[in-house]
């Protein structure tokens, strides 16, 4: 999302501002955004290569339901649209960008684990996904074991494929490519018969125009993955209130709204908003 211009009269403005803060001595650093919200801007991690979650358009803009969540949330801490700056943030940076103050916090299919929660902080979860199966939509896999003897894409080294050539179906043949925009194509010229990850991101390339009616989602819920909202470690302050936004965006609808307008074209049957602090564990 580009920021607008800044004019002489505001520049001025802002340079008296700062000048007052540093005769003032050292102030919090508050993330790359200001710590009233409103008059400053905010930046914000987000992907830019998942469809329905995040992506960044052809001129410029940005969609998606992490995109649609994140632009709530900051409204909520005063912070209208055109005040935020959308970073990305690839998954093995993350950590690495919140600690580093680059951005105020991450919406980005960010799913809550212990491991991770040693070194940031969640708000949320905001978001309950699973581990799933995408097919033809005349495809006849039902259940995980419909798998053996198919070709099935992931990402290399996803842990979803191997979930599934461990656990579910040891007879697959898993094919690894380097995006799931690969499987996508491999899977609708019939290099291969099923893609797997999370259903959330799965649902959002599914969604998408060129692809509508052409998927389906098998439904098999083979894990479940929580959606926090990632802020450095020890900012209980920002975890409570993108909590308290969060619980008023499911209050007033607009969660749901998010939800059909990124995900509803792939038929995706989402769970009821998960509740602040409860995460759902994996089975076993």
């Amino acid at each position: 999302m580009k920021l607008r211009k800044v004019t002489a009269a505001s520049a001025a403005v802002l340079a008296l501002a700062l000048s007052a803060t540093a005769c003032g001595g050292d102030s919090e650093d508050e993330g790359s955004s200001t710590s009233s919200g409103g008059g400053g801007t905010i930046k914000i991690g987000i992907k830019y290569d998942q469809p329905g979650l995040g992506l960044k358009q052809p001129d410029g803009t940005f969609a998606g339901f992490d995109v649609d969540v994140a632009t709530y949330v900051a409204k909520e801490l005063g912070y209208d649209a055109d005040k935020i700056e959308f970073v990305e943030t690839k998954s093995a940076d993350r950590e690495n960008a919140l600690a580093r103050g680059d951005v105020k916090f991450i919406a980005a299919t960010y799913s809550i684990t212990d491991e991770r929660k040693q070194k940031v902080d969640f708000a949320g979860p905001y978001l309950l996904a699973h581990q799933d199966l995408l097919t033809k939509s005349d495809a006849n896999i039902t259940k995980g074991t419909d798998l053996n003897g198919k070709k099935l894409c992931s990402v290399t080294g996803s842990t979803s494929a191997q979930n599934v050539q461990k656990s579910i179906a040891p007879k697959a043949n898993l094919k690894e490519y380097s995006t799931y925009s690969e499987c996508i194509a491999a899977l609708q010229n019939g290099a291969v018969d099923a893609v797997t990850t999370d259903d959330s991101i799965l649902a959002g390339f599914a969604a998408q125009d060129q692809y509508e009616g052409k998927f389906k989602l098998a439904g098999l819920k083979l894990s479940n993955e929580n959606y926090g909202i990632g802020v450095k470690k020890g900012d209980a302050s920002t975890v409570d209130k993108i909590n308290k936004a969060l619980e008023q965006m499911v209050d007033d609808g607009s969660w749901q709204k998010a939800v059909d307008a990124n995900f509803g074209p792939a038929n995706y049957e989402n769970e009821q908003a998960p509740k602040i602090g409860v995460i759902v564990p994996n089975a076993g």
